[in-house]
């Protein structure tokens, strides 16, 4: 089942509220011990209320996704803000002086570790920044123990928001995951049903009718050219992902050239994946269909194509058994402004820094070798 929206940071916010109760719960301690020396206690006990109420409210809106937006996030720092930069008049500046910890101390750590979850490093950057010059406002004097304390709280934001990002990112991919693993099941699911139904019916359709002449023989013929395509089409349509070599994003030849295969279209490929650059494949494949198509309506009958991997570079060769292309007939051709071999053929490939090779000779067919470089010049 996939994850619900922001699954992955549930528990990054409830360790949000659970951080925000001990800090609390640390500062009604500090206040206990510290009561005689508060320059108004009374307005102590007034603030410490409110950063009850306060840690109640935040906990019960952060639970919330849809409140975990900018109203609740600003209003959760502004009031932290407020009751540190009180510190000074409800502590008095001489029991600060004499050690007497902020009213704040861990507690208005609460808004950084907020924005940090809910926006990354930078935000949690931002809040730390915020709270910190608040806190240095408060004190006559800064000291090494108030730098540290500014110090450890830009950690917090910083590190807090870059586990929260990382949380977001698996949380997406997962759900990649899940959805293709699902479409994938789909996929073999309706294989097995074409597969016990349609797929052997045309295959009966194909083998009974081979042999008919005339309208039934043709029947028979198309039959065979569906079950072949209906075959690639099961089998995954689309460009697969892979991998180069150097990290880079390629496709899967052996995928896009599968979409001639026919009938009459024989495609002989290796048994492992044939991974180019996504354009030098598209490049390749066009060039190899327009080939094809020059078969159709020049030679008739069938064609062969053949990929080949040498490493380095890629050949794809086009062969048929027509009748073959006479001597000039191509610069015949390009003269007079029929330009299918020159653009659809040669201009691709040597647009990808590839070469084209055209050997035919009279009722020998035609071969055609198209040979691209691994990476694009």
């Amino acid at each position: 089942m996939p994850s619900p929206p922001g699954g992955f940071e549930v528990p990054l916010w409830r360790a949000l509220t659970v951080f925000r109760l001990a800090s609390l719960a640390y500062v009604c301690a500090l206040a206990v011990r510290d009561a005689d020396r508060y320059a108004h206690p009374y307005a102590v006990g007034a603030l410490i209320l409110l950063m009850i109420a306060w840690t109640g409210a935040t906990a019960i809106g952060y639970a919330r996704p849809a409140w975990r937006r900018w109203p609740l996030l600003l209003a959760d720092l502004g009031v932290v803000m407020a009751i540190v930069l009180a510190t000074p008049w409800v502590v008095g500046r001489t029991a600060l002086t004499h050690g007497v910890p902020t009213l704040g101390v861990a507690w208005m750590a609460g808004p950084v570790l907020a924005w940090a979850v809910s926006g990354g490093r930078r935000r949690g950057t931002v809040a730390a920044l915020l709270v910190a010059g608040a806190d240095l406002a408060t004190r006559e004097r800064i000291g090494q123990s108030s730098f540290t304390g500014v110090i450890l709280m830009l950690l917090a934001g910083v590190v807090v928001g870059h586990v929260a990002r990382l949380a977001a990112s698996a949380e997406e991919r997962l759900q990649r995951a899940v959805e293709l693993e699902a479409a994938t099941r789909e996929r073999e699911r309706l294989a097995r049903d074409i597969h016990d139904s349609v797929l052997q019916v045309l295959a009966l359709v194909q083998r009974r009718g081979a042999d008919l002449p005339g309208e039934a023989g043709e029947l028979a013929r198309l039959a065979g050219e569906q079950e072949v395509a209906l075959r690639a089409l099961i089998a995954g349509a689309g460009p697969a992902a892979a991998s180069l070599p150097d990290g880079g994003e390629a496709v899967d030849l052996r995928t896009l050239l599968g979409r001639y295969a026919s009938a009459a279209v024989a495609l002989s490929a290796p048994a492992t994946p044939v991974p180019l650059p996504r354009r030098v494949a598209g490049e390749l494949a066009a060039a190899t269909g327009a080939a094809l198509d020059n078969v159709g309506r020049h030679a008739g009958g069938r064609a062969w194509v053949l990929i080949e991997d040498e490493g380095a570079t890629v050949t794809v060769s086009i062969r048929d058994e027509g009748p073959g292309i006479p001597d000039g007939r191509l610069d015949e051709a390009a003269a007079q402004g029929r330009l299918g071999v020159t653009q659809s053929i040669r201009g691709r490939v040597a647009d990808v820094g590839g070469t084209v090779r055209i050997m035919s000779a009279p009722e020998a067919g035609t071969e055609i070798e198209l040979s691209v470089p691994r990476s694009p010049r």
